[in-house]
């Protein structure tokens, strides 16, 4: 089985107070705690994905 390859922004800061995101496998994203790399990740569609950050980006 193909193995998620986890990665963290850049603008996460000192205390590790971020999520990490894999999307390297097709048809899913997988969201993570990056305080807890061996915890559960929330995996969702790249559209759903899509659909989060536009909306994040709308209400900056």
């Amino acid at each position: 089985m193909p193995q998620f390859i986890f990665r963290k922004s850049s603008y996460s800061d000192h205390d590790h107070e971020c999520i990490e995101v894999a999307s390297n496998l097709p048809h899913t994203v997988a969201i993570r705690d990056s305080k807890r790399p061996h915890g559960p990740a929330l995996r969702v569609s790249p559209d759903a994905w899509a659909a989060l950050l536009s909306s994040l980006r709308t209400e900056q």
